[in-house]
């Protein structure tokens, strides 16, 4: 069964939105930050976006101003929504989740794939 489910991901043209969402199953419990990766073809994973469990945000820069990270706690859902998409956006977006235990345990999501046409 898994942890995180990805959903959201499609092909969108230069300029449009896209809104992704994550939720974690209910055996991932003690969530602190919920996080959002991608992983163009030939690259290394880079991160995007970090929302905490105590709302703090922060934003690779070349996604700020344009994506905007949120969680639902009740829902153990994140959510990244895409404005302005360009082609260099394209690429496999993965959700992480870090939680509060001890030990700490890292969760990914399957990935979602983006695509931007130009």
């Amino acid at each position: 069964q898994a942890q995180l489910v990805e959903s959201g991901g499609g092909l969108v043209q230069a300029g449009g939105s896209l809104g992704l969402s994550c939720a974690a199953s209910e055996r991932i419990f003690s969530i602190n930050a919920m996080s959002w990766y991608r992983q163009a073809p030939g690259k290394q994973r880079e991160f995007i976006a970090r929302i905490t469990s105590g709302g703090s945000i922060d934003y690779a820069d070349s996604v700020k101003g344009r994506f905007t990270i949120s969680r639902n706690n009740a829902k153990s859902t994140v959510y990244l929504q895409m404005n302005s998409l360009n082609p260099e956006d394209t690429a496999v977006y993965y959700c992480n989740v870090v939680t509060q235990t001890t030990p700490v345990r890292s969760y990914w999501g399957q990935g979602t794939q983006v695509t931007v046409s130009s």
